[in-house]
């Protein structure tokens, strides 16, 4: 039966590369295989349920809610005012304005979560200003295409969402898994536009002067986006309230935030509304069909084949986790981040839970690896976003100014390997 798993993954990734839907692709693969082990009627059960089951899943209400929650941010105008707050703190640095980024685009991925929109918002703020003051194309844009990544690995995350379902761990324990490693990620991003700089000072203009004075003034434009997160976060982490209900709090919160400030019309309101729809109906799919090709696995048993064969192997079980970074890393290339995770969880899980890994751990490790594929061609999904912002710099300018961060995530990658309490600490304290 592990042969017919394997030509499935084959058939599946080649309707992928021809243009199919993702999650279609997913769910006609697994129903076929299904019907080729067991039987047709098996697999039309298979069909009739995972759908609605998934659907009616209390947990996965947390996506739409977050998203939600984020498009109201976005809609407040909370960008502009974290983009000027972190200028005016961080200028004086070598590149300042692009270290600046980084750190705004790490904390609107606390209220956003999601990649494309980080990049996306942050770009739109960003790159006109880097520009006014003489930043060369390859560091503005590249900047903001690596700094939109952060938006999944610090919570809320999409991704890890969809990881905590798949894996049955607590999302609440991966969110908080994501804090640490994500903020020594910003902290080696903002050293790596430093020493590019220092390297080649054509990059970036010598830094303005702010006052002390201007400098604590900015921070006023922080006061709707701080209770937005300290008010989820602290209801979340605290017990209070459930991830559900602190999402739904958030999303509530957003929006209220959005109609004080003014800029909640009726118009923008179903343009959240319809975001909202489209990016959880698209997620859904993914699940879905996730759930039906990982039955069909499941029933082959390839997983655990391959499982209890590479634990066999008399090797150090760090080199056999190099190699599912490899395969991530080449997986990332080619596909973005959901589809990896929906794709690839129910293949290397097993492996990592057999060779003793702590999962929650290694669903920061699997962000970690999507944020390169996010900035690395041919798919690098972030630097089409900034290409379709900033539309007369070349694609490959932007790759290029991408280039040099991949190795401060890499670096990331092994830091994180070296000291997994990184990535376990936080989840131990809130939740013992």
């Amino acid at each position: 039966m592990t042969d017919t798993a394997i030509i499935g993954i084959v058939v599946m990734l080649t309707l992928m590369f021809l243009g199919m839907n993702v999650g279609l692709s997913m769910a006609l693969v697994g129903f076929v295989g299904y019907w080729s082990v067991i039987n047709f009627r098996a697999a039309l059960g298979v069909l009739q349920t995972s759908p609605a089951t998934q659907a009616a899943t209390y947990s996965l209400t947390v996506i739409p809610l977050f998203v939600m929650m984020g498009n109201f941010a976005f809609a407040s105008g909370m960008s502009r005012g974290l983009y000027n707050a972190a200028n005016k703190w961080l200028n004086r640095l070598p590149g300042g304005l692009s270290c600046a980024t980084m750190v705004a685009c790490a904390a609107f991925g606390a209220i956003c979560g999601s990649t494309a929109a980080t990049a996306a918002t942050m770009g739109t703020v960003a790159i006109p200003e880097m520009r006014k003051y003489g930043y060369d194309d390859r560091l503005s844009t590249g900047s903001v295409s690596v700094g939109g990544t952060l938006g999944i690995i610090i919570p809320p995350s999409a991704p890890l969402i969809v990881y905590g379902i798949l894996a049955e761990q607590s999302i609440g324990r991966l969110f908080a898994a994501g804090i640490v490693p994500g903020v020594i990620l910003t902290v080696f991003l903002c050293l790596t536009v430093v020493v590019q700089v220092k390297l080649n000072p054509a990059l970036a203009p010598e830094g303005q002067h702010f006052t002390w004075k201007e400098r604590f003034a900015s921070l006023k434009d922080l006061f709707w986006m701080v209770v937005l997160f300290a008010g989820v976060f602290y209801s979340m982490f605290s017990g209070i309230f459930t991830i559900n209900e602190a999402a739904a709090g958030g999303a509530f919160l957003a929006m209220l935030i959005a109609l004080f400030t003014g800029t909640l019309s009726f118009k923008t309101f179903m343009a959240v509304m319809k975001d909202t729809v489209k990016t959880t109906s698209m997620t859904y799919l993914l699940l879905i069909g996730a759930v039906i090709f990982g039955n069909f696995l499941a029933i082959t048993r390839l997983p655990m084949t391959m499982a209890n064969t590479i634990a066999s192997l008399a090797v150090s079980r760090y080199l056999i986790f190099a190699f599912v970074v490899v395969i991530y890393l080449i997986l990332g290339c080619l596909m973005d981040a959901l589809p990896m995770i929906m794709l690839t969880v129910p293949i290397f899980l097993p492996i990592i839970l057999k060779l003793g890994f702590d999962p929650i751990w290694f669903g920061v490790m699997i962000i970690f690896v999507m944020q390169l594929g996010l900035i690395t061609p041919p798919v690098g999904m972030n630097c089409y976003v900034i290409s379709g912002i900033a539309r007369d710099v070349p694609l490959q300018t932007i790759f290029r100014g991408s280039a040099p961060f991949i190795i401060p995530l890499l670096l990331a990658i092994a830091v994180c390997t070296a000291f997994p309490i990184l990535a376990t600490w936080l989840p131990t304290v809130f939740y013992g």
